[in-house]
């Protein structure tokens, strides 16, 4: 199989086993020589016009900076297609998944405070709350399998039900949740494998509000974003920040509503700025003074063998690899709309903030990551446009079934109305776009599918393309 990577993303091929969750994947890790200066205002410039411009990935993208010489903000384009309004560092984005980070430095400062410890079962901090033994065996799930998404907890409870189309966690509640964990049943022990879960760090929140004795919210104001004067960085945004909020777009710039994440919130939930994430980065580099130094700095003490590439350790939420001498953190998000990314390299005290408002493959976790050490590519390639045409509903049925990449790569075909739909275990569908009878492309990402037929037309083997190597995936069923 190809190795777990993204052209846009990684410099290399995107395996399918990460295809349907490529939101998470980040550019491949190496080990390089060490970091070169970090690229001139102009040089990041020019990446975000190519990006906005040329590769139509977002209406606008906002990078924040901080370094020995204090912080700078380089954006370019509008906070949405119909608003011209320039994006720039006070611009609000939904920031997803970097939402664990505020979640996992929740956890940090409690142990430090003494009210936690890391290998406290999560059943214990829950106290009276109704729920089983959340474990296999004799081994409980600890609020660092949660953190370090180890738990063996899934990405997505599989009771999860939209009530509306456009926001797959609408009207998720604590009792919804509750429920799928009372019939969860674990295939590994936890603490023994990385799989990332939204379900974990949505537990971890409720965990660390009920023994705080604080909604998570106000847990969240009261402990970090208040001493850190993050007054952009909320749940709930007050009404001057919505008339700050980009338009978030999905990967065909189609406008996207904003996701509520309900019980979940502690998972993907927050909103800010680039100018307040960067007071984040100041306060974890020494920029900063701040009392949570000692919980930051305990986020990537503590590691487990894990995360979005194969060399990456996974700390408290951050992502941790080293290139060369130094050491680099990141995170990044993916949710309705928008694409973020916050990062820092200890050791050369450079902080990063990359934000876009659409949701589309190429995203921005490679320019944060070049930002921090150039040696990192950085794709600026212009996928090949292509012509989607009409094919009869009838021969779309000869490729419905699932196909087998490795033991671990299977890809379900599905066709729904006049358009087929791939999708793995447990991830949302992507479909497919015809440029031919048995030709496939995708626009979430630049790649194709190629089926294999027999005599009588029904596919036997469907073949993924893309950076110029192809991968065949036999027909399991």
């Amino acid at each position: 199989m190809v190795q777990c990577s993204v052209v846009t993303e990684s410099g290399a091929l995107l395996r399918l086993c990460t295809l349907a969750i490529l939101f998470m994947t980040a550019p491949a890790v190496a080990q390089t020589a060490a970091p070169a200066p970090i690229p001139t205002d102009a040089e990041i410039r020019q990446m975000l016009v190519t990006r906005v411009e040329t590769q139509r990935q977002a209406s606008g993208i906002v990078v924040g900076i901080v370094d020995a010489t204090g912080r700078r903000i380089i954006a370019f384009g509008t906070i949405a297609m119909d608003d011209k309004r320039p994006m720039g560092g006070d611009t609000v984005f939904d920031v997803g998944s970097i939402t664990k980070v505020f979640t996992a430095l929740l956890l940090s400062d409690m142990v430090q405070r003494g009210e936690v410890a890391l290998d406290d079962p999560v059943t214990k901090v829950l106290g009276a709350k109704d729920l089983p033994f959340l474990g296999r065996g004799d081994r409980d799930v600890t609020l660092l399998d949660l953190a370090t998404h180890t738990s063996g907890l899934p990405l997505r409870p599989a009771n999860l039900v939209s009530t509306n189309p456009d926001d797959k966690y609408a009207g998720y509640t604590t009792e919804l949740l509750h429920q799928f964990l009372a019939s969860f049943e674990f295939d590994r022990d936890p603490g023994s494998g990385y799989e990332y879960s939204n379900v974990g760090y949505g537990l971890l929140g409720e965990a660390l509000s009920l023994r705080s004795g604080a909604s998570y919210r106000d847990l969240l104001q009261l402990r970090i974003t208040q001493p850190l004067g993050m007054t952009d960085t909320r749940v709930d945004p007050t009404e001057e920040m919505e008339n700050r909020r980009a338009t978030g777009y999905d990967y065909e710039l189609k406008q996207v509503p904003r996701w509520d994440f309900g019980a979940l919130e502690s998972a993907g939930g927050l909103r800010s700025t680039a100018n307040d994430l960067l007071k984040l980065l100041e306060a974890i580099l020494g920029y900063r003074s701040s009392s949570l130094q000692p919980a930051m700095r305990a986020m990537t003490a503590t590691t487990r063998t894990g995360g979005m590439q194969p060399a990456t350790q996974i700390g408290l939420a951050w992502n941790v690899y080293r290139t060369g001498g130094g050491g680099i953190a990141w995170k990044n998000g993916s949710v309705g709309g928008f694409r973020t990314f916050v990062g820092y390299d200890a050791q050369n005290r450079i902080g990063v903030v990359a934000l876009a408002n659409a949701q589309t493959a190429v995203g921005v976790d490679d320019v944060g990551l070049h930002v921090l050490d150039r040696n990192l590519p950085v794709d600026l390639h212009v996928p090949v446009i292509r012509q989607v045409v009409a094919v009869d509903p009838a021969i779309l049925d000869r490729y419905v079934g699932r196909y087998q990449f490795s033991p671990t790569d299977i890809v379900t075909i599905t066709r729904d109305g006049e358009r087929l739909f791939m999708q793995q275990p447990g991830q949302d569908r992507i479909p497919l776009f015809a440029y031919g009878e048995r030709e496939f492309f995708l626009k979430i990402v630049d790649a194709q599918i190629t089926f294999e037929s027999s005599g009588d037309g029904r596919a036997t083997a469907a073949i993924w393309h893309q950076s110029g190597q192809a991968e065949k995936g036999p027909r399991i069923e």
